[in-house]
């Protein structure tokens, strides 16, 4: 009997889950390598979904045979349809229930998950990677590989270019920091800029333990999922420069305290003060829950992204591909599953000896991962971030019509371009 193809998959955040759900749908072998001992990364701490053109990028994602992990986080939702300043139309999934709602998942679908296995080796012939090791000695060989590594980490960067370590859910000191599996393979990557001219920028939003703050403000954000407390002006602090997710550099998000219930209380900025925080009315015990010095600061990111077609295949390699961050400066869980579906798919396209599928841009998805390649080969371009949420990708979605929140007329467009279904394998 035939052996059966492997794709390998470095880090097991949404984009490297999304990646091993694919491959393994189109008839692959699956290893998910996660340095850590929780699969998601920055979703352990996440929660947004479907606010604004996010919604037609799940929708046409879901329509293009490529859905399981969005019902997921729909399933594990708190809230649904929540407005909160610059967004509309926002399921909140909780942060608790839905990582292990996805390992579960994976282990139905027959993906072998290895953990804490960091990625510190490959060996690479003839532009192939024929081979990973992990710090652990452990080799894994494969037909096909996913860098979902991130762009976040390790310690050094956020020295460098943030306010140091935050102690965030990444959790470099315990599990080692971020090895890239594109620079392994001797591939040269692109590191992002901020608003202000630096280097990189900081994870958008913190944890607040929920029953640390007033009852009333719990209250209120169980209701509703959403609370905006305004901020005496002597206590505005302004980080909206430094924020990776541009989508959130809104005047409201630097006047106010805007939170979101995703099982903590997620709040919208980079960092806060403690002590200024806790003079403000119902945030008197307030406490961190990630980063656990998010009075200081937050993790950095976009410092390492890989070269690549619209396609995902990084270039300069022959059976690389990659997803989430590491294919461009792309924000969101969103753009992470549906970057790390197109590439386990097209991993296992590539293993079968058939040419990767690149998506049209008369869809929102293909839109993004072609506008984005083009604007990061052009200096302005490195400085921007790019989500179906906000921000210059969600407005040029919106210029296109391809924005909606109608899942009959995005499940029409599929169709009419026939490629309803196109991310499964024939038969199924």
């Amino acid at each position: 009997m035939e052996r059966k193809k492997r794709a390998v998959i470095a880090g097991g955040g949404w984009a490297g889950c999304a990646a091993a759900v694919s491959a393994v749908k189109c008839g692959l072998e699956a290893v998910l390598l996660e340095r850590t001992d929780m699969l998601l990364g920055t979703g352990l701490v996440g929660g947004i979904m479907r606010n604004n053109g996010r919604f037609a990028a799940q929708e046409e994602c879901s329509a293009l045979g490529g859905g399981e992990l969005f019902s997921i986080t729909d399933e594990c939702a708190r809230h649904r349809n929540v407005d909160f300043p610059g967004h509309r139309h926002a399921t909140l999934y909780d942060i608790a229930l839905t990582p292990a709602a996805v390992s579960r998942y994976l282990e139905e679908l027959g993906v072998r998950v290895e953990y804490q296995s960091r990625v510190e080796k490959a060996e690479v012939s003839d532009g192939a990677v024929r081979s990973v090791t992990d710090g652990a000695g452990r080799v894994f060989g494969g037909d096909v590989f996913v860098d979902a590594t991130g762009s976040a980490g390790p310690q050094g960067n956020c020295r460098s270019y943030g306010n140091g370590c935050a102690m965030c859910v990444l959790r470099c000191p315990s599990f080692g920091g971020r090895i890239s599996l594109t620079a392994l393979a001797g591939v040269s990557e692109i590191q992002g800029k901020n608003a202000s001219g630096g280097t990189g920028a900081m994870s958008g939003a913190c944890k607040l333990l929920k029953e640390s703050l007033a009852t009333s403000l719990v209250e209120r954000l169980e209701k509703t999922g959403v609370a905006v407390v305004p901020l005496p002006e002597e206590l505005v602090e302004d980080h909206l420069a430094k924020k990776a997710c541009q989508q959130y550099a809104l005047p409201e998000y630097r006047e106010n305290l805007i939170l979101l219930d995703t099982g903590h209380a997620k709040l919208m900025a980079p960092y806060f003060n403690l002590q200024k925080l806790r003079r403000v009315p119902g945030f008197e015990n307030a406490r961190y829950a990630d980063p656990y010095a998010g009075g200081r600061g937050n993790s950095v990111r976009f410092l390492a992204m890989a070269p690549r077609g619209d396609s995902l295949l990084v270039r300069g390699t022959k059976n690389l591909f990659c997803a989430g961050e590491k294919a461009g400066l792309l924000v969101g869980h969103t753009e992470a599953i549906v970057t790390g579906t197109l590439a386990g798919y097209n991993a296992a396209r590539l293993a079968g000896g058939n040419a990767p599928l690149t998506l049209p841009r008369q869809l929102a998805c293909g839109e993004a991962i072609a506008f984005v390649r083009e604007q990061m080969e052009t200096p302005r371009g490195l400085s921007m971030k790019y989500t179906f949420s906000g921000s210059v990708l969600y407005e040029r979605l919106e210029q296109l019509g391809l924005a909606v929140a109608d899942p009959e007329r995005i499940r029409d467009r599929v169709e009419r371009l026939g490629l309803t279904g196109a991310l499964r394998p024939p038969g199924t």
